[in-house]
């Protein structure tokens, strides 16, 4: 089932939506691992999509009767704040402007606030070998942030398609210095229909090695995934669902 409920963010002096998915026939007792996820609007239901079409997550997980809950926070719709709010990195746009780089108090929030709210009010699984972080795009940046500096709560992170525009450096410069628990799993996903160009398609590709390559010295176990046929949309990401899940431990499928 989904559930939606509102939760007060207090850095932001904001409400903001909560969809949460468990599962239906909880038995007395049982308790579950949990994934947060970013842009919670897209991630089970079309209807409440930006663009009409989710990951389809509900649907795989009542299907291959996955044990997990999901919480997804919903975005912030106004005007660029969804970029502030999941970027941990100031930066200017020709498209969209200044951004302010909030992402490092909302990633704060999220292990401070959410996740200890979370644990009081649903049947989880808190210990950190149970929890993990995951988006696409900014939301894949953010998981990729908080799978790399927030490893003592989050042991998986699911970093689809992640956005590395005019951060990237900041980035590798934060993760090379972070001290990352070995055990820790990371699926990084890149499509290679996001980029217009073969160069386009290289640099990417070597971002996310980079990426990957310093989270493996540290000790994480990563899994990069080129997909062939991906592209920057939700009908992509949906179809890399059963792949991070089952490559995070989170399922078995």
């Amino acid at each position: 089932m989904i559930i939606k409920e509102e939760i007060y963010i207090e850095p932001f002096d904001l409400l903001r939506v909560l969809h949460i998915y468990i599962p239906d026939d909880i038995q007395v007792g049982e308790r579950f691992p949990v994934m947060y996820m970013y842009d919670g609007h897209n991630l089970f239901l079309d209807e409440d999509a930006t663009y009409g079409k989710s990951w389809g997550i509900k649907d795989f997980l009542d299907t291959v009767g996955g044990r997990v809950i999901i919480v997804g926070l919903e975005c912030n719709h106004q005007g660029n704040m969804r970029l502030c709010e999941f970027s941990p990195y100031s930066f200017k746009d020709e498209e969209f402007g200044s951004v302010k780089g909030l992402g490092k108090i909302t990633t704060n929030w999220i292990v401070d606030v959410l996740k200890p709210y979370i644990d009081e009010n649903y049947p989880t699984l808190p210990e950190r070998e149970f929890t993990g972080i995951g988006g696409s795009s900014m939301g894949g940046l953010m998981a990729v942030y908080g799978v790399a500096l927030r490893s003592d709560i989050f042991s998986k992170g699911a970093c689809v398609s992640p956005f590395y525009d005019h951060v990237f450096e900041r980035l590798v410069h934060d993760i090379s210095k972070a001290q990352l628990n070995p055990d820790t799993k990371v699926y990084i996903s890149w499509g290679r229909k996001e980029f217009g160009d073969s160069k386009s398609l290289a640099l990417g590709t070597e971002k996310n090695l980079l990426i990957s390559r310093i989270l493996t010295e540290k000790g994480a176990d990563v899994f990069p995934h080129l997909f062939i046929e991906g592209e920057h949309n939700e009908q992509s990401w949906e179809k890399e669902v059963p792949i991070f899940f089952s490559e995070l431990n989170f399922i078995k499928l």
